[in-house]
């Protein structure tokens, strides 16, 4: 299987670092034109000279704050009436906090919302016309395993995942007509900064060290070990492509087996 992206354009968030910068990578390898979306303008002029341009690819980035989804929509828009048409939308931003969910303060919930949620509204919005006109479009949501099965002490996250989930499900059937994929990736423990973030978190609150928590946390996958974002990027780009074309509305678990249900 030859997977070609030539003359399609991905939006990609979260792209840079982790997750997200492995699927811009990926897509780029491909042939799409990609256009990064991030906080950090230093990092995303980097990330953008190294994507690859040996297809003729050309590449752009917008710095915006997730916490300001109108902002977020004016540089969309902006892009937009380059003109410009998406066809390839990649949802992700970085998970809230850890913590219980009944201890959590309600601003918490909310930027958690205004995240996941309104951001990701914006940019579908903003993007779906030019995919219904083209005949192609792709909307894919890198979200948790957690919509399956809580994970403890993630208690925003695990309300808000579920929250994007149902959205995303509704979209499928909505855009389905117009040739529109709307999917959820659902990444396993993945060695990103978050997950080196809640490690050590737990060292902490167990009193453990970072390598006995990891080691706990990796007993509990089949595969035995943490994910690499690529791991990730492939399925991304596996849905991104015309091969998945009779695939919407799933949810896709890249977790090594750990997810302990169906």
């Amino acid at each position: 299987m030859n997977i070609e992206l030539l003359n399609k354009n991905a939006l990609v968030c979260g792209a840079s670092r982790g997750i997200g910068n492995a699927i811009a990578m990926q897509l780029a390898r491909a042939g799409a034109n990609v256009t990064l979306v991030a906080r950090n303008t230093s990092i995303l002029e980097r990330i953008v000279r190294d994507l690859d341009t040996t297809k003729g690819q050309t590449h752009d980035y917008i710095s915006a704050d997730f916490s300001k989804p109108d902002e977020l929509r004016e540089k969309v828009d902006t892009l937009l009436h380059l003109p410009r048409v998406y066809h390839i939308l990649v949802n992700n931003t970085g998970g809230p906090p850890a913590g219980t969910a009944i201890d959590a303060e309600l601003h918490e919930y909310l930027t958690a919302f205004t995240h996941h949620l309104l951001c990701s509204q914006v940019l579908a919005h903003a993007v779906v016309d030019g995919m219904r006109a083209s005949g192609y479009g792709r909307i894919i949501n890198i979200i948790s395993t957690s919509v399956k099965a809580p994970l403890k002490g993630l208690g925003v996250s695990n309300t808000i995942r579920g929250a994007v989930a149902n959205w995303s499900k509704t979209l499928a059937g909505e855009l389905g007509p117009h040739g529109i994929t709307v999917n959820n990736i659902l990444p396993g423990a993945t060695s990103t900064d978050r997950l080196r973030q809640i490690i050590e978190g737990k060292a902490m609150k167990q009193q453990h060290s970072t390598d006995e928590v990891e080691h706990e946390m990796t007993a509990e996958i089949p595969i035995g070990r943490f994910a690499a974002p690529d791991e990730i990027a492939y399925a991304a780009l596996f849905l991104a492509s015309e091969y998945a074309s009779y695939i919407t509305g799933i949810n896709l678990p890249v977790d090594g087996g750990r997810t302990p249900n169906l």
